[in-house]
C-alpha cells in the first residue's frame, strides 16, 4: 500500500482510489482487508498498512470504489490482565464507516477469547484463534460529501420536541405504502408531517438510527433490541430502517422534507458504550484495535462500567473526543441533523463536572457543533447531575417528570403527595435547578421511551415486563403512576373517565409550563405498552402485532379509539395555545415583581378562594389544587387552575386588576370537538371536576 493522508480517519475516497486510516496506539500491525466475489465466493484479500505516523496507521489503494467491503486486522499482544485484547483472527469494523453490509452471527467465532457458546461463555483469559470473517459486519467504503442543508432554527422557546423511533412511528401508517412503513422514506411522508405538525412539533427526535445489533444474552432469550441502545458503529445510519439499498440518501432526503416542512430533526446518539459488552462480550472493533486506549478500565484491566452495559467508552481521550466530533459533524453536514440528544451523557466525561469535560469543551469550541441543539441525559447508573450542563447544553428535567406525576397521580395515601411546591417550580421553569441558564435549559416530560407511556401511567401501579423474559425485574420500581383503582385496562366507565380527564390535564401542564416540552410517541393519541415501562425488545421473528408482546404497543396507532381521537384533539388545542400566548414570554424566567404599570404580576399564584397564595398555602402538603397566572402581553394572560383532588371543586377567579373578561379555552373533562367556551367574570365561582384541569383566557383592555 502507498502512504495516505494521516489526518482524515476512515475510508476517504479520492479520483483514483481510497485512503485508509484508522488509529491504533498499541497495535504491532495492521492488516487492511478487502472482500470481492470471485465465483460466487467471497474472497479476503489483506494488505499490510506498513505506514504510520504516531498512532495513525494509513495507506492508499488505487481502484478501490465506493460500495467495497472492507475490514481490519490487528496485531499485538494478548495480555487480559492488563486489558490488552489484541487478536488478528477477529475481523474488525472501522470505527469511522458510515455503512455496514452483513449481520452478526451469534456463534463462538465472534469472541476474541475461546468461547462455547454463541453469548460468550468460555474461558475469558485464553484467545481464540478461530477468523470472524462471514460472523461479523463488514465496512463498506461510501462517498457522501458535506451539503447544503436549509435548516429550520427553531428558537428554544418556540421548540417542541417529539420523540419517537423510526419504525415505531409509521409502521401502522396505511397511507404509506406497505414497503416503506417504518422506514427513514416514511418520515418525510406527507401524512407523517401533517400529524407532526398538528399537534406542533418543531423537532423531531429520534431513537437511536446509527448501526446496532442485539445483545448476545437478549438474543438467546429469543428477543431482539428494539430501541437501538447497543452500539456497532457511531456513524453508520441502521441499514434494517431503509427502504432500498441507500441508507445515507434515503435519510438525506427524509430530513430534507422535514426541514421543508419546518422540523428539526434530533438525533439520540449513544457514545457512552458499545456494542462488545464487558470482557466476555464480542470482539467486534474497538476492544480489538486498542481495548486499553478505547475503554475505561481499571489497574486489573476489568472494565468500568457506567453504563450498564458491560463497558464505559472512554470518551475523555483524545483520540475519542476526536471521534466524536468527527461522528457529530457527519451526521450534521452529511446527512444534516439539527441536534443531538446525548445517551447517559454524564459517562463521556471523567471530572468532577460537565464544565470540566474535554468532550463539551470541544463541542463548544466547534463552530458548527457549538450553534445546534445539544440536549444531555444528565445521568448514569452512578452519577445523576441534573443542572451541571454548561450552555449551551439542555438537559432531560427528570425533576421535572416526577412533580407533574406527584401532583396528578400522588397523595398521602399513595406516600408520595407533597402539596404544590414542587409542580409550581416546574411549571415555571425549573429555577432551582437552571437559575443560571434559563428555562429552555429544562427539556420537561412526563413520558419517554424508557418507563410508562401516559396511557399505562394511570393505567397500572406495577410495572408489567414479563415479556423480556428477565421475571420482571428489569425496568423501574419506582413510576410514581396510579390505576385509579383497577390494574390493566378495564371497561368501568367511571375509572376510565378520570384516567381520561388525567391524561389531558397532565398534558395541559406539559404543554404550557415554561421550558421545552417534549411529547412520547403516541401520548397524543393514548397508546399504551400493556404496562411494560421497559418496552425495548421484541421477539427475533415479530412480524405481526399479533405476535408483539407489547400488544401493538411498539408503534404508533393511526386507526384511534375516541378517546384516543379527543386526547389528539386536546394535544392539537394545547399546542395552538402555548404557540400564541406562551412562545414568546418563556424564554427567561419569570420574576413574580409587580410592575408598576399594570400592578401585575407576570406571573402569579392563586389559592381557591382567588387570593395570592401565602406560606401556610405553600407548607401544606395535603392541598391538591393550585391557580397559576401567566402575564401573555399587557392585554391577555393565561389561567391554569388545577385539581388533582378526588372531589370536584370550586375555584374563584382572580379579580379584576388580572383581568376583565374570563374565557375557558380549555376543560380536560370536556370533549373537546364539541366544547363551548365558558365566559366568566372576575372572582366567579369555577366548578373544576375532580382529577381535571382547565385553561382560562384573561383579556383586559387597562
Amino acid at each position: 500500500m502507498l502512504a495516505a493522508d494521516p489526518r482524515t480517519l476512515g475510508a476517504t475516497v479520492t479520483d483514483g482510489g481510497t485512503n485508509f486510516a484508522i488509529w491504533s496506539n498499541a497495535a504491532d500491525a495492521v492488516e487492511l482487508c478487502l472482500f470481492n466475489e470471485v465465483n460466487g465466493k467471497l474472497v479476503e484479500t489483506r494488505f499490510a498498512m506498513s505506514h504510520r505516523n504516531g498512532p495513525i496507521w494509513h495507506g492508499y489503494l488505487a481502484g478501490v470504489r465506493p460500495g467495497q467491503r472492507y475490514g481490519y486486522r490487528v496485531y499485538g499482544p494478548w495480555q487480559p490482565e492488563h486489558g490488552v485484547r489484541f487478536n488478528a483472527s477477529k475481523l474488525l469494523i472501522d470505527p469511522y464507516t458510515h455503512s455496514l453490509d452483513g449481520q452478526l452471527h451469534y456463534v463462538p467465532e465472534i469472541y476474541g477469547h475461546v468461547a462455547t457458546d454463541g453469548v460468550g461463555n468460555g474461558d475469558i483469559t485464553i484467545r481464540d484463534d478461530r477468523d470472524s470473517a462471514g460472523k461479523v459486519p463488514y465496512s463498506v467504503v461510501t462517498d457522501h460529501s458535506a451539503r447544503e442543508i436549509n435548516r429550520p432554527l427553531v428558537p428554544w422557546a418556540k421548540t417542541i420536541i417529539y420523540e419517537a423511533h423510526v419504525q415505531g412511528l409509521t409502521a401502522k401508517n396505511l397511507e404509506i405504502p406497505e414497503n416503506e412503513r417504518g422506514t427513514y422514506k416514511a418520515l418525510g411522508h406527507p401524512s407523517t408531517i401533517a400529524h407532526l405538525k398538528s399537534i406542533g412539533t418543531t423537532a423531531l427526535e429520534l431513537l437511536p438510527i446509527a448501526a446496532s445489533v442485539t445483545e448476545p444474552g437478549i438474543y438467546a432469550r429469543g428477543r431482539k433490541n428494539y430501541w437501538g441502545y447497543n452500539s456497532l458503529a457511531f456513524s453508520a445510519p441502521n441499514a434494517n430502517y431503509a427502504s432500498t439499498s441507500d441508507p445515507i440518501s434515503e435519510l438525506q432526503v427524509a430530513v430534507d422534507q422535514l426541514h421543508n416542512a419546518g422540523i428539526e430533526v434530533i438525533l439520540d446518539v449513544v457514545y457512552n458504550h458499545t456494542a462488545e459488552g464487558g470482557v466476555g462480550g464480542p470482539t467486534l472493533s474497538y476492544k480489538g484495535i486498542d481495548n486499553k486506549a478505547y475503554y475505561r478500565q481499571d489497574a486489573n484491566g476489568n472494565y468500568i462500567d457506567v453504563t450498564g452495559c458491560g463497558n464505559t467508552f472512554a470518551a475523555s481521550n483524545p483520540h475519542s473526543v476526536r471521534q466524536i466530533v468527527d461522528s457529530l459533524r457527519w451526521w450534521v453536514e452529511v446527512i444534516g441533523v439539527d441536534g443531538f440528544r446525548f445517551d447517559l451523557a454524564t459517562a463521556l466525561y471523567t471530572s468532577n463536572s460537565a464544565f470540566n469535560s474535554s468532550l463539551m469543551s470541544a463541542i463548544e469550541s466547534d463552530s458548527v457543533l457549538r450553534n445546534l441543539k445539544m440536549i444531555a441525559e444528565p445521568w448514569d447508573i452512578s452519577r445523576y447531575s441534573l443542572g451541571d450542563f454548561p450552555h449551551p447544553w439542555r438537559e432531560w428535567n427528570d425533576a421535572y417528570r416526577d412533580s407533574v406525576r406527584q401532583f396528578w397521580l400522588g397523595d398521602l395515601e399513595r406516600g408520595y403527595g407533597e402539596g404544590v411546591a414542587d409542580i409550581a417550580n416546574s411549571i415555571s421553569g425549573s429555577s432551582s435547578i437552571f437559575y443560571y441558564r434559563g428555562p429552555t435549559s429544562s427539556i420537561n416530560f412526563i413520558a419517554a421511551h424508557d418507563g410508562f407511556t401516559l396511557h399505562d401511567m394511570v393505567s397500572y401501579n406495577a410495572k408489567h415486563n414479563e415479556a423480556n423474559l428477565e421475571n420482571n425485574v428489569d425496568g423501574s420500581d419506582s413510576n410514581r403512576s396510579w390505576n385509579v383503582g383497577i390494574e390493566g385496562e378495564t371497561d368501568d366507565l367511571g375509572v376510565n373517565t378520570i384516567r381520561h380527564w388525567l391524561k389531558k390535564s397532565m398534558l395541559a401542564t406539559l404543554m404550557l409550563s415554561s421550558g421545552v416540552p417534549m411529547l412520547n410517541m403516541g401520548d397524543e393519541v393514548s397508546r399504551t405498552q400493556n404496562g411494560s415501562n421497559n418496552g425495548y425488545s421484541l421477539p427475533i421473528d415479530f412480524q405481526d402485532e399479533s405476535e408483539a408482546t407489547l400488544g401493538g404497543g411498539w408503534a404508533l396507532p393511526w386507526e384511534l379509539s375516541e378517546q384516543g381521537k379527543d386526547i389528539l384533539a386536546a394535544v392539537q388545542e394545547l399546542a395552538k395555545i402555548r404557540a400564541t400566548y406562551l412562545a414568546d414570554v418563556t424564554s427567561e424566567f419569570f420574576t413574580g415583581i409587580i410592575d408598576e404599570g399594570t400592578k401585575r404580576k407576570d406571573i402569579a399564584w392563586f389559592s381557591l378562594g382567588g387570593h395570592e397564595m401565602g406560606d401556610d398555602h405553600w407548607q401544606d402538603e395535603e392541598k391538591r389544587s393550585i391557580t397559576v397566572f401567566v402575564e401573555a402581553d399587557p392585554n391577555r394572560g393565561l389561567l391554569l387552575l388545577m385539581n388533582s383532588s378526588n372531589a370536584e371543586t370550586i375555584f374563584t377567579l382572580p379579580d379584576q386588576t388580572w383581568g376583565e373578561a374570563f374565557r375557558c379555552i380549555f376543560d380536560a373533562a370536556k370533549d373537546v370537538a364539541t366544547y363551548e367556551p365558558a365566559i366568566a367574570a372576575p372572582q366567579a365561582k369555577i366548578t373544576v371536576a375532580q382529577h381535571s384541569a382547565q385553561v382560562w383566557l384573561v383579556t383586559r383592555t387597562r
